[in-house]
């Protein structure tokens, strides 16, 4: 408990800050990120993207647990279920992902029943992934749960900042790999 001293003005106590005030108010400091945003790091870009990315994952992680998925699972399954028809090297190379990370991935969905490897009519040593009925119906609940994790995320942003966001970032995304970076 503080202690406390009586105010001239009124001889009413006056509540001095004691210890476990000042820890208080230290622990509320802590949690309040907002005293970093003019730090030379908020001002980054690389930092604020990868901040970003960690949310959303985090949010959309929270979601699509109880399908038992994950923003991996739902990223090979989204692309398996779309009509591109990528191989395992192309989705490697697209989500940024290790061979061996997509091989696991893949695995994991494919014994769900969610997709299928089929032969790259293009190269018959590659495989393609296809979505199968069941990922469908898997991918469309998925799709529900991200998107509400995207609007959480971005619920600060307008609509129209919404969409001005995701311009740029495909814009950077697809000139950097047209670069090869």
């Amino acid at each position: 408990m503080s202690p406390e001293k009586p105010s001239p003005e009124n001889s009413s106590p006056v509540k001095i800050p004691g210890p476990a005030a000042t820890e208080a108010e230290a622990s509320r400091r802590r949690d309040d990120i907002t005293r970093f945003h003019d730090t030379p790091l908020a001002q980054e870009a690389a930092f604020l993207i990868a901040r970003v990315r960690g949310l959303g994952n985090a949010s959309a992680n929270r979601r699509l647990a109880p399908l038992g998925l994950k923003v991996r699972d739902f990223a090979v399954l989204s692309m398996a279920c779309s009509d591109t028809r990528p191989s395992q090297r192309e989705l490697g190379r697209f989500l940024d992902l290790d061979p061996s990370q997509v091989v696991a991935l893949v695995d994991r969905l494919e014994r769900r029943g969610a997709l299928r490897r089929e032969v790259d009519p293009r190269d018959r040593r590659s495989k393609i992934l296809v979505g199968t009925p069941e990922g469908h119906r898997l991918h469309e609940q998925a799709a529900e749960q991200t998107q509400l994790a995207h609007e959480e995320l971005f619920a600060c942003l307008t609509e129209q900042e919404r969409q001005e966001v995701l311009r740029l970032l495909s814009a950077v995304v697809f000139a950097a790999d047209r670069a090869g970076s």
